[in-house]
């Protein structure tokens, strides 16, 4: 851990108005180890995990990622680590036929990709009414929220580099994002 950002990262969240609580016991959830693992194998990095209120929504997920855009002046890299399609009650028909073919596998990312990339942030938020069979691809959006904190971190409008497309575990969109200032 590093006190020090720590301390930056709740200030920064206090300044916005945000409530923080902290926890300095808790480790690190699979959806940052998991990728911290591949893009920093020596473990050389401070590390200062966030975890989201997802009763706030995408629009709080935003939020807390505008209270950190000024940390990234200074250094700090945000990332937000989840899925792009999220629904276990597909997984489990897909793992028992041993193969899946939902329409909405490639439908929900390929629309929120063009409106990442069209900078389309009131259709974003509203992504749940607007996305192709947006419910079916999150029945819950918790593990959409990290995506929404990184874009709020990238400021109003960011380039957005498409790094990866592909689908894990028969349903699990993995795309990748890049936002640039």
């Amino acid at each position: 851990g590093c006190p020090e950002a720590a301390r930056e990262v709740i200030q920064a969240l206090y300044s916005a108005g945000l409530a923080v609580d902290e926890a300095p016991a808790q480790g690190l959830d699979h959806g940052a180890w998991v990728p911290l693992r591949q893009m920093y194998p020596d473990a050389d990095v401070p590390v200062v995990p966030l975890s989201l209120q997802s009763r706030l929504g995408v629009q709080g997920a935003y939020q807390l990622g505008q209270a950190l855009a000024p940390l990234r002046a200074q250094g700090f890299l945000v990332i937000g680590s989840g899925n792009i399609t999220h629904n276990l009650a597909d997984y489990r028909i897909a793992s028992a036929q041993g193969t899946a073919s939902f329409d909405y596998l490639r439908a929900f990312p390929n629309w929120m990709t063009e409106h990442l990339q069209q900078h389309d942030l009131a259709a974003l938020l509203d992504y749940r009414r607007r996305a192709p069979e947006a419910i079916r691809a999150h029945p819950t959006d918790e593990h959409l929220q990290p995506l929404y904190v990184a874009l709020g971190a990238a400021g109003p409008q960011p380039e957005v580099e498409h790094l990866h497309t592909g689908i894990s575990d028969y349903v699990l969109a993995m795309d990748a994002y890049a936002f640039n200032t």
